[in-house]
């Protein structure tokens, strides 16, 4: 049996994780298996996540807690199923398989319901997968018009989360919009300082000694929405671009199915621009 997951977050107060505990315990004689809490001290405001397991009614106990709870409470109570996601890529195969090879052998607490890339270089890959494949392509329409019809395809899936694996064009507001922290993006750390093409190389010719990557929600700033987990690994003078860029693409993709396991699971929280997460 899956257990139940309890989001709340809210102002602080004193008493909130015994109102909250004693209602799972003393009212209903439900079973807490985890519990996460933290307050962000600059604003006083609280988050706690609770995994719990037994029987009750929904709406009684929602309405319980709301009771007790500070005016303004943001309450969420979901249980540990699969998300339904839809991936975009481009050409580059190192995100998306390792999501694939992940989601075939149950190693992903989602079903992915089809890929969309304006290419059709990943579509034999997918298809290994039994998974739908689009391929809308943007060449000889306006960005507008390729955006209107990717996002077309997207909205007929009905997906919980989009998740841009190096899906290399960027999106507008009206598509972000649609998807307020539920967009998940993927890309290098060497931002800002080694922006455009070719990343690695001018890394490279800069001898630089680490490479990373960061995972984080989409908004309307370029590559400035909430992180949501990041990596780097060492690198030296012995490394060509070439090697650096392997390094780099090994490193993407743990991140990404890093930051993908704990939003799956209902591990982050978005406060503001910035995310607070239980592992």
């Amino acid at each position: 049996m899956q257990p139940h997951i309890l989001l709340i977050n809210c102002p602080d107060e004193s008493g909130l994780v015994y109102k909250v505990t004693g209602i799972l315990y003393n009212k209903y004689n439900l079973n807490i298996i985890r519990n996460d809490e933290f307050v962000e001290r600059k604003s006083s405001y609280f988050f706690m996540r609770t995994e719990f397991s037994g029987e009750f009614n929904r709406e009684e106990l929602l309405q319980d807690l709301y009771a007790v709870l500070p005016e303004g409470v943001d309450l969420k109570l979901t249980d540990g199923r699969k998300k339904d996601i839809v991936l975009l890529a481009t050409k580059e195969h190192h995100c998306l398989s390792d999501l694939l090879i992940r989601h075939a052998f149950n190693e992903l607490n989602a079903n992915i319901l089809c890929v969309i890339s304006n290419y059709d270089v990943l579509e034999e890959l997918t298809h290994k997968f039994d998974i739908p494949y689009h391929h809308i392509s943007h060449e000889g329409v306006s960005r507008e018009q390729h955006e209107a019809a990717v996002l077309e395809t997207v909205l007929q899936y009905d997906p919980e989360f989009v998740v841009l694996a190096k899906y290399m064009r960027i999106l507008s507001g009206d598509f972000v919009s649609h998807f307020t922290n539920r967009l998940v993006n993927i890309h290098h750390s060497f931002l800002p300082a080694f922006v455009g093409a070719n990343p690695y190389a001018q890394a490279y010719e800069r001898g630089v000694k680490i490479i990373g990557a960061t995972a984080h929600f989409v908004n309307n700033e370029l590559d400035q929405g909430p992180i949501i987990a990041q990596s780097v690994i060492p690198v030296d003078h012995t490394h060509s671009a070439r090697e650096m860029a392997q390094a780099g693409r090994d490193v993407e993709k743990n991140v990404l199915a890093k930051s993908l396991k704990l939003v799956l699971n209902e591990q982050v929280f978005v406060y503001r621009n910035k995310t607070i997460i239980f592992e």
